[in-house]
């Protein structure tokens, strides 16, 4: 049976990564757009996008707009598998009687 990934198991970061695989390969989300999608704080939401860029399943893209710096998330390649492994475990701990 496949293992749920630690990283991504926990409640803020699984919900980071279903916002993200949404999106098409290569797209990437406001940070702003995911904190109030999410209703976490600034600070909750750097510390679990840093845990998973650490990890590799996210890439973070820091850029100004009209002088505002403005940072953009978007799941990685690797990222993208994990989680779809994560959730055929998941899948299999459901199915399981």
């Amino acid at each position: 049976m496949a293992e749920l990934n630690e990283t991504i198991h926990q409640p803020v970061r699984l919900r980071i990564m279903a916002a993200l695989v949404t999106l098409e390969a290569g797209n990437e989300v406001d940070f702003s757009y995911l904190r109030n999608l999410l209703e976490v704080t600034d600070g909750n939401l750097g510390a679990h996008l840093r845990k998973l860029e650490e990890a590799g399943y996210i890439a973070v893209n820091k850029t100004f707009v009209e002088r505002k710096p403005r940072t953009y998330v978007t799941a990685t390649t690797e990222g993208r598998r994990v989680f779809q492994e994560h959730v055929a475990a998941l899948e299999a701990i459901l199915k399981r009687k």
